[in-house]
This record gives structure tokens, C-alpha cells and sequence, in this order.
């Protein structure tokens, strides 16, 4: 996602590259080159002239010193109004209330039931809530069905009622049911249509008023650019609804919607889907969006992301292991594992700055750690625990074992060895801290 507009906000800021001080000739000129790309995202003329003349103001207004130069001033001014386009703060999700209730809204095909279900496992592994999920959605055959399954993979309890086809309620129904079954959250997905019309908006506002949920979030689909946001602007003139979700976001979408749609609707973006995975779920921080936008990466998300994985007592534990050369193939193996859980490869590391434009171009396969497993599992425990065993005789067992190549079983023992290395660095000195921040306290 914002491939596009990353890169010719990158050539914006060149302009202003080697120049000493900053002019209304170059401001003027490199203005003009973000306006371009933020139309090429799809974002709307007026939003774009807005944007753009705001950053003109504030790159005049300033007084360059001369430890910092014109293009990076510029690439500075331009992150947080862009930072602030898009909400300037993160804003949480309301689930106060015994139980709080959640009206998810949105057109047909927005993904809607998926997220719904990504919510309830978030709220259920995340904030230790008992979740119910509604079927609220009474016309598309397949809607409860889809629900059901997804609620059983996330282990949550689903809310149906098979003869009943009024989902006002429905999900009145289902809220006494959570009410006496001492459920902290339920969650009502409704019904879609394929465009916005005056018999869906009715229902989905006698819901709303029946149910009084303390949380109405409006799913849209990125994808769709200036025509989602056109869409929640409609809904939210009807429903008020409390926030947004964009869904696809890392599809093959410009980006506009996420940036503009909060400045139309002023309502905030709360989530934003990112895979298809019942955990491919992230709340959105405008600033960290800027950061990925500009290609700085985003290191904090990086680092949740690992302490979510890495478990404090293992972490401790392999810490002595290090310390004392005794990290293993095994010890390999669990880190790649916990690795994995993390999310798609190319995001996590699109995250480190300096990492998205060099990964643009790179075609990096999630199933890229398989054949080190399968190199892994063709040893032996005692060949797993013992590297230095692994002479050539072992080497050309494990490759035709793993269905691979010496070459290959060569290249990650060469690796297996760096990584001890490197890892032996980091428990001593300054790495220690780092090794703290990665894994939690261990």
C-alpha cells in the first residue's frame, strides 16, 4: 500500500535536496509535486489543494537552522500534516458497558462478518473479554454460516437465531442472551447491500436505536478510494456512527481513502485490516501511518508486534543459553516459528526505516522460512544440539532428507553460526537493552 505515493513524495523532496535555504520559488515548485501525488492516491481536489497549502504556509513560515536541511524540514512539516490529515491521535475503541455493544455497518462485500470475527478475537486475546458474536445479517445466505465457522476459529460464541428474519431483534435478543450469560462484549455484524439504500439505512438505524450500542463502527473497503469515502460520508449523516475500519488496506490500493476520510466524516479511524488472518488486525495510529507513508518505517508496531510474541520467561531463558554458547538449532527453529506469528514478511520488514523502498522491488515468499525448517527437522536431536557434529557425511543426509541442497544446508549452517554470533553480542553492553525492549522484560 502507498507504494505510489511514497515514491513521488520521495521526488517532492528531492527538489529541495542540496538547496541551502528555503525559497517561495522551491517550496512553490515542490508543493506542487505533492499535490500531484497525494491526486494520484485518489484523494479529492479540495483536500489536496488544502493539504498542500497548509504545508506551503508552514515550510515559509520557518526559519531553517543549520543543522537541518530545506528537504528535511520539508519531509518533517509534511509528516505531521499528514500525520494530522489523517486524526493525529489514536483513538480506542469504546467497550465500557455490561456488556458493551458493537454495531458493525457497511456496504455488501466490505468485509464486515471477517472483521467483525478479527475484533472479537482481539478483544477476547487482547483485553480478556468474553465476546458474543450476532448473526445479524438475515439476507445473504452464506453471512451466518461464515460467521459461525469464523467464530468457532477464534473460539467465540456466535449468536444465531435460524427461523427468526427480523435482525432488529435479533440483536435485541442477543444482548439480553449476553446480558444473562455474563458476556463482557457482543459484537452485531448486519446485514449489506451492494449500494446505499433507504430500506438498508432504515434497519440499520432501528438496530442502532433498539440496541444503543456504546460503539458503532462503520467497515469500509480501501480499496474502493474516493467512492468509500463518499459512502461513509452517507452512512455517517444517517447513522453518527463513533468510527471507521478500512479493510484491504494491503492490497493493491493508492491510499486515498485512509487519508481523506477522516478529514470528511471527522470521525476516526479506530482499525484497519491488513490479511486475511483472524489476527491480521492493527489499530491505527495516524503518526505511525505517516512514518510508513514517508518510507521511516515503524519500529514501535514492530516492537509490539514481538513482544506479543516472545514470551518473558523464554526469553530469559534463552538468554542464559546465549550467554553461555548454548543456543541450539531448536532455539532456531522456536524463533523463526515466533517470527512467523509476527505477520506477512515483506511488512514487518517494510517497518524498519531505511527497509520499505529497498524491499519495493523484492518478491519475498512467507513460505521463505520452509525449507530451513525442513533442513532442521532432517537432523537428529543430538545434531540440533550439537552443530559441530554436522560434518559432510550429516550434511549430504540432511539435504536429501529436506529435499534440498548441500548448498543449502551449508548456507544456513553459515547463518545458524552468524546468528550465534550476533546474538552472543547482544547480551552484553547496549544489545542487552535492545534484547529487553524485543522480548518484553526477559
Amino acid at each position: 500500500m502507498f507504494e505510489g505515493l511514497s515514491d513521488r513524495l520521495d521526488h517532492s523532496f528531492k527538489i529541495l535536496k542540496g538547496q541551502g535555504r528555503i525559497t517561495e520559488i522551491n517550496v512553490a515548485e515542490s508543493v506542487k509535486e505533492i499535490r500531484k501525488a497525494l491526486l494520484e492516491a485518489d484523494v479529492s481536489y479540495k483536500i489536496a489543494k488544502q493539504f498542500t497549502s497548509g504545508v506551503k504556509e508552514k515550510a515559509l513560515g520557518q526559519n531553517v537552522l543549520t543543522a537541518v536541511k530545506p528537504g528535511e524540514l520539508m519531509v518533517k512539516i509534511v509528516h505531521d500534516e499528514l500525520a494530522a490529515l489523517m486524526g493525529g491521535e489514536q483513538v480506542d475503541i469504546n467497550i465500557k458497558g455490561a456488556p458493551a455493544v458493537i454495531l458493525i455497518a457497511g456496504l455488501q462485500g466490505s468485509g464486515k462478518t471477517t472483521f467483525s470475527a478479527k475484533l472479537a478475537s482481539y478483544l477476547k486475546s487482547k483485553k480478556s473479554k468474553q465476546v458474543l458474536l450476532v448473526a445479524g445479517d438475515v439476507y445473504r445466505p452464506a453471512a451466518i454460516e461464515q460467521l459461525k465457522v469464523l467464530g468457532e476459529q477464534v473460539g467465540v460464541e456466535v449468536y444465531t437465531e435460524d427461523d427468526n428474519k427480523n435482525p432488529v431483534q435479533i440483536a435485541k435478543n442477543a444482548v439480553k442472551y449476553a446480558r444473562d450469560n455474563h458476556k463482557n462484549v457482543v459484537i452485531v455484524d448486519t446485514a449489506g447491500r451492494l449500494a446505499v439504500d433507504e430500506q438498508m439505512m432504515n434497519e440499520i438505524s432501528s438496530i442502532k436505536k433498539t440496541i444503543k450500542p456504546q460503539e458503532t463502527l462503520f467497515v469500509v473497503d480501501a480499496m474502493t478510494g474516493q467512492d468509500a469515502v463518499n459512502t461513509a460520508k452517507t452512512f455517517n449523516d444517517r447513522l453518527d456512527f463513533d468510527g471507521v475500519v478500512l479493510t484491504k488496506l494491503d492490497g493493491d490500493t493508492r491510499g486515498g481513502a485512509a487519508l481523506t476520510i477522516r478529514s470528511v466524516v471527522e470521525k476516526p479511524i479506530k482499525f484497519v485490516g491488513i490479511g486475511e488472518k483472524m489476527d491480521a488486525l492493527d489499530l491505527f495510529h495516524p503518526a505511525r501511518m505517516a512514518d510508513r507513508i514517508l518510507g521511516m518505517g515503524d519500529i514501535v508496531t514492530l516492537v509490539e508486534k514481538a513482544q506479543e510474541q516472545f514470551d518473558e520467561e523464554e526469553a530469559r531463558k534463552l538468554q542464559k543459553k546465549i550467554a553461555k554458547n548454548q543456543f541450539n538449532f531448536d532455539d532456531f527453529l522456536k524463533q523463526i516459528q515466533q517470527i512467523k506469528k509476527m505477520g506477512n514478511i515483506k511488512d514487518l520488514m517494510a517497518m524498519i526505516p531505511g527497509m520499505g523502498k529497498a524491499m519495493k522491488d523484492m518478491d519475498v515468499d512467507d513460505d521463505a522460512f520452509k525449507s530451513i525448517e525442513a533442513i532442521i527437522h532432517s537432523m537428529t536431536p543430538e545434531e540440533r544440539n550439537s552443530p559441530r557434529l554436522l560434518n559432510g557425511s550429516r550434511r549430504k543426509r540432511i539435504a536429501n532428507g529436506s529435499g534440498t541442497t548441500i548448498q543449502e544446508v551449508n548456507r544456513l549452517i553459515k547463518q545458524f553460526g552468524e546468528t550465534s554470533k550476533m546474538m552472543k553480542k547482544m547480551t552484553t553492553g547496549r544489545g542487552k537493552n535492545m534484547m529487553r525492549m524485543m522480548g518484553g522484560r526477559g
